[in-house]
């Protein structure tokens, strides 16, 4: 019989693998939404195993992050053609452009001041978005950044990870930006996630999985298995997140007290990609090899 602290993992099959399912979030229908980077298209996964998918024009625009937004319609990222996507939970799907050309969006997150804020890689920039479409950019104090992931903070600025100068970032609304280098060098940030006390963030080059308080403070916690590289992050609940694992094929969990657990799926070349937790209150991950993989969380 299993332990009741460990966690049930089930893996399902949703598409074929050349759709290659990265983004994934809660929608605020009590679904899962999907993008897929490969095949250019979003898609919606049902508890009760209803799925749909939703195909994006061209089709080789490559959706990444998705999040849910004020508006109750969910927006993603388009890196290739550069522009924000919007679809609603009725399917509904359109996109804006930016104003700066081949800025390559990757990161999305609702902001606290009801506009959607994102990640631009190629051009050192965070922008804005309204529901409305309006858009805003700020430049950033670095160069060669590659701003990655977002999210908003327990502090009501936005984070994001810079992982080509190795830092974390912050951004007010108002567009004042701050930068702190990490203390290890080269370990290249990815993915971030905030939870009531501070922000949690992966360190995909260097094994660790990182936190920052809103004063700066950085811990660093080094993972059993230096191969792992952790990709993306979600904070489930106060000082406790969970993160994926690409190069192991394994979901984890770090506490705030340093204390590591990690799941292994039943593919250990599915590559896992982004991580939510479910509408049911399971973690669930987009898996690069087709399909998705629901990790019950352990009890107390």
């Amino acid at each position: 019989m299993p332990s009741p602290h460990t966690p049930s993992v089930r893996e399902f099959r949703l598409t074929d693998d050349r759709a290659g399912p990265y983004g994934i979030t809660a929608g605020p229908d009590g679904a899962l939404w999907l993008t897929l980077v490969h095949r250019g298209g979003v898609a919606r996964l049902g508890l009760d195993g209803a799925y749909e998918e939703y195909a994006l024009d061209p089709a080789d625009c490559r959706p990444t992050v998705i999040a849910p937004g004020p508006d109750g319609a969910l927006w993603f990222t388009r890196l290739q053609d550069h522009r924000i996507g919007r679809v609603t939970v009725g399917g509904l799907v359109t996109s804006f452009a930016l104003p700066t050309p081949d800025g390559g969006p990757y990161g999305i997150t609702a902001g606290p001041d009801g506009a959607l804020w994102f990640t631009e890689t190629a051009g050192d920039r965070i922008g804005r978005i309204t529901v409305d479409g309006e858009v805003t950019e700020f430049a950033l104090p670095v160069e060669g950044g590659f701003p990655s992931a977002i999210t908003t903070g327990p502090d009501g600025a936005l984070w994001f990870t810079l992982n080509g100068a190795n830092a974390i970032g912050r951004l007010t609304p108002d567009g004042g930006t701050a930068v702190r280098p990490l203390p290890t060098d080269a370990a290249g940030p990815v993915g971030i996630a905030a939870d009531g006390r501070a922000v949690w963030f992966t360190e995909i080059a260097a094994g660790r999985i990182g936190r920052i308080t809103p004063d700066g403070r950085i811990t660093e916690y080094p993972l059993p298995d230096r191969a792992a590289t952790p990709h993306a992050v979600v904070a489930a609940a106060d000082g406790e997140c969970w993160f994926t694992e690409w190069g192991t094929g394994r979901v984890g969990r770090v506490t705030e007290a340093g204390e590591i657990t990690e799941h292994a799926l039943p593919d250990p070349s599915c590559e896992p990609h982004g991580i939510t937790v479910g509408p049911d209150g399971a973690l669930w991950t987009a898996l690069e090899t087709g399909g998705v993989a629901r990790v019950e969380r352990p009890l107390p």
